[in-house]
Order: structure tokens, then sequence, then C-alpha cells
């Protein structure tokens, strides 16, 4: 079983990219080898999904872009980003905020979901994607998260204040912490997550 060439590719850059940003033995390392660990040889897949888009797909082309004018390794992510973009079955996040619903789009492309493009229980990895404008509400889940981040934007966790990683910056969250996001006022937000798992579960 081998992985698409346009899923390897993503996979192998956004881990070299990622290496290259962690601190060694920090918290977001040690979750990154849980990663790497799972994603070691690849899962079977025995049928593709259906590609799904939403309206915040509409930022995704600027998105790629922003990351294609920054660093070497992140604009080839960002390059196989552009390449698996007609695979994505892209989902919301549960909101009855309209204008969220409409400015943000997740993607699962290894996990347990559906959708995902390598089915797994043992590591999700997607992306989120929002409008200029749009904050992702606070929520939290059980699993750690290294977050790769492609583009401006803001981050939070718990009551603290907000903090703006920039291109190319590392995030992580604990397992459980409140944590929210925003995207700025003129530029879309794309960041990639990576959620090593004890069982299959949510994001």
């Amino acid at each position: 079983m081998q992985r698409s060439p346009e899923l390897g590719g993503f996979l192998a850059h956004l881990r070299l990219a990622i290496a290259a940003r962690v601190e060694v033995g920090s918290p977001a390392a040690r979750a990154m080898v849980r990663v790497n660990a799972a994603l070691a040889e690849p899962a079977p897949r025995p049928d593709a999904p259906r590609p799904f888009t939403l309206p915040a797909c509409e930022h995704l082309s600027r998105a790629i872009s922003i990351a294609q004018a920054g660093p070497e390794d992140l604009a080839r992510i960002a390059d196989c980003i552009a390449a698996l973009a007609p695979a994505l079955a892209w989902r919301l996040k549960p909101s009855d905020d309209p204008v969220f619903s409409r400015g943000h789009a997740n993607v699962d492309i290894v996990g347990p979901a559906a959708e995902a493009l390598e089915r797994r229980d043992d590591v999700r990895i997607g992306m989120s994607l929002m409008a200029p404008g749009i904050t992702y509400p606070d929520h939290q889940h059980p699993p750690e998260e290294v977050y790769l981040v492609l583009s401006a934007g803001d981050w939070r966790q718990d009551a603290r204040a907000w903090h703006s990683p920039r291109l190319g910056g590392i995030v992580y969250n604990p397992p459980d912490i409140i944590h929210a996001m925003r995207s700025s006022a003129s530029e879309p937000l794309l960041a990639v997550w990576c959620l090593p798992l004890e069982a299959a579960q949510t994001h």
C-alpha cells in the first residue's frame, strides 16, 4: 500500500517543516514523535471520499498563495495543498452563527473521519481555513494538538491574551485546553493541525 504522490508529499513536507520549528524535547516535539510513528506505514483506503467544498473555500487560493510566498519549506507544503485541493471533502464545525458558518471550513486529510483521504484511528491531520475577519470560537478536545500556521492570524488559550505566531509559527495545545483562533481583517487564515490519538476522537 502506497500513498498518492500528492498525499505522500504533503505529509513528508509537513513533518519536516514542523520538525525544523519545534524545540527538541518540547511538548510539541513529543506530540510529533507520536504523529510520525503513526504515519510510518500508510493505511489502506478502499474508496476515495467524494470531494466537497464550502463557501469559505473561495479563500483557499489566496491562502495558498500567501504560504507560497513564504519560506521554501512552507511553499512546498502550499504546493502540495494545491495539488490535494480537488480531492478534499471540507466540513463545517456546527454553529448557530451564520457568519461563522459561512466563513470557515475544516478538512480531515488523515484520520478516522469518513471523509479523510487516509483512514486511520491513531492520528488526525487536517486543516482549518477561515475567511478574513472570522473568529473560530473557544473549543476543546481530549487529544493534544500541534498547528503549523500558514498565514497571519491570532491564537488564544484559556483566558490569556491573543498572540500572533505569524507565517510558519507553531501553536501547541495541551489536552483539553480551551483555545480559539481568528483571522486578520484583510487575509484568510490557513493552518494545518496534527493530533496524535489514543482512540478515535473529535476536533
